[in-house]
């Protein structure tokens, strides 16, 4: 299963190396904040060849991250991974762009009368 899930990068945790039977391993986990109505916080994992895909970010960038979620079961348990696979930085930066700052020296300006002195509305 293929996800994507947007997202502001709140953490990226060290990189974690290990060796199992089939060689050497590496990980790397990070956590992104997503921008819903109810933010949820979700830890994902990079491996291997893919960890240099969270180089190019950093914390506090918007992202779109492509994932798979797969569980498995030991000792009776079940654990889930989601992996991603794919990042991406969003121009957009989650909204609309900033506002400019007001300036509250400047008065507002008048409302333009016509000739006979009513108002415009």
């Amino acid at each position: 299963m293929s996800l994507d899930v947007k997202g502001r990068l709140i953490k990226k945790l060290p990189v974690v190396s290990g060796e199992g039977r089939n060689g050497k391993w590496e990980k790397q986990e990070f956590v992104i904040e997503t921008t819903d109505q109810y933010p949820k916080k979700i830890c994902m994992s990079l491996w291997g060849d893919k960890l240099s895909l969270l180089e190019k970010v950093q914390e506090g960038d918007m992202l779109t991250v492509s994932v798979n979620i797969e569980s498995r079961e030991y000792n009776e348990r079940w654990y889930t991974d989601v992996r991603a696979w794919r990042i991406q930085m969003d121009d957009d930066q989650g909204g609309l762009p900033p506002l400019p700052p007001e300036d509250l020296s400047a008065e507002p300006p008048l409302a333009s009368q016509d000739e006979e002195g009513d108002l415009p509305f």
